[in-house]
């Protein structure tokens, strides 16, 4: 039987302009979308090292480390908590992990998965792991290796403080510190040496702007020592951080080791994504966030939203969970897609019903993004109508803007 073939029509020119308010991916600057348009280059060439490095030297500008061995992982946020748990434990070793929302669950699961053992230190969604909390169960502990903890938690909005205490307390009960930074980098402080972090991971769809498909990882030397001092071979061959940083650090009389074949667009962007953020100076970028994350609780309070984290302290610049006023239907985070081509993000889990998680990241830090948004959500709410706007742009005068 003949059948003849005729090509589908392609809907890749058909993809409609979104504006990314949810938890990731956020919208990428041109500049960063044109950098993964350019020519191939071979994962070994000459002239891809040198992208490499530059790209290693933005990361530990980033990170504010000074860690030889930091790099971006092949694969999502996810596979950086990989790197990080198969090369840093091995059954008989025992973790503590800070669960207060979906990702401190998901790395508890990722340990467990490997025979690790591990003793979460929980407190309630929205709300941070005490200090007090970790110090009581690490002296509960026999021989606990490691604290790992969650910067900035996706699913509830909270921004973990006392970073440089814990870290602190750790390394002086001589274990390591890791840190998920996966939404905070790029939008929030974070300081790997300053706060005795020993390793860390992030993710490149959030407040770096970046496609989704890299994520940056650090090691410090207490890090790198506990890898060598494994009794058993890491179980990984993709994550071997062994393996894969002879790839990435050019070795002793020059050259790279082939491990596998690098995404040359993906790190292409990244670079082009990380120029951006020391072209504009980390500082002045956490202020940026900072003022309007400010100018959107102002707008989103004056319209009837309440805020999951009910510390305002506490709340992660780049990510707001609220949950909706009563006279909001739920039907309305459709109807901004559809309608107006926002996205904005459901709740996690429990709060999954009745929640909205809205991100700020990146480029969508900006006054007319939220001006946008608010003025959007207004439609939907009549009685309202000008009271998360007004409320709004006050915050931003009487915060200088």
């Amino acid at each position: 039987m003949n059948i003849e073939k005729t090509p589908a029509p392609s809907v890749i020119g058909r993809i409609p302009e979104r504006l990314l308010l949810g938890p990731g991916p956020s919208n990428a600057p041109q500049s960063v979308l044109d950098a993964a348009a350019q020519p191939l280059l071979g994962h070994l060439d000459p002239f891809f090292s040198t992208i490499l490095q530059e790209l290693q030297a933005m990361l530990r500008a980033v990170f504010r480390t000074e860690n030889l061995v930091t790099y971006a992982v092949s694969g999502t946020g996810s596979a950086g908590m990989q790197t990080l748990a198969a090369n840093l434990f091995e059954p008989g070793d025992t973790v503590l992990v800070g669960r207060n929302g979906v990702f401190g669950t998901r790395i508890c699961d990722a340990l467990q998965r490997m025979a690790v053992e591990v003793v979460p230190i929980d407190a309630p969604w929205g709300s941070p792991i005490r200090l007090e909390d970790i110090e009581q169960a690490w002296r509960r502990t026999p021989r606990p290796t490691a604290l790992w903890i969650v910067h900035a938690e996706t699913s509830t909005g909270l921004l973990q403080p006392d970073m440089q205490a814990i870290g602190e307390f750790v390394h002086r009960n001589r274990g390591l510190f890791l840190v998920d930074c996966v939404t905070s980098l790029g939008g929030a402080p974070v300081e790997i040496d300053a706060w005795h972090v020993d390793a860390a991971f992030s993710g490149t769809q959030k407040c770096l702007n970046v496609a989704p498909g890299l994520a940056p990882v650090t090691f410090n030397e207490r890090a790198l020592r506990k890898v060598a001092a494994r009794n058993l071979p890491v179980t990984s061959w993709y994550f071997d951080l062994d393996a894969i940083r002879r790839y990435w650090i050019e070795q002793e009389g020059g050259g790279r080791l082939y491990h596998h074949t690098a995404p040359i667009s993906s790190i292409y962007s990244l670079h082009e994504g990380l120029r951006l953020v020391l072209e504009e100076g980390l500082e002045a970028r956490w202020n940026r966030h900072r003022r309007m994350a400010g100018a959107l609780q102002a707008g989103l309070t004056a319209l009837g939203f309440t805020y999951r984290v009910k510390e305002a302290s506490h709340r992660a610049p780049m990510l707001h969970a609220v949950t909706l006023p009563p006279d909001l239907e739920s039907a309305v985070r459709p109807k901004l897609l559809a309608e107006h081509g926002i996205e904005v993000g459901a709740g996690l889990a429990a709060w999954a019903a009745d929640t909205w998680r809205i991100g700020l990241m990146g480029v969508n830090a900006s006054e007319e993004v939220v001006l946008r948004l608010v003025d959007t959500l207004e439609k939907y709410l009549p009685a309202k109508k000008g009271a998360g706007r007004k409320a709004a742009e006050a915050t931003l005068q009487a915060d200088g803007g």
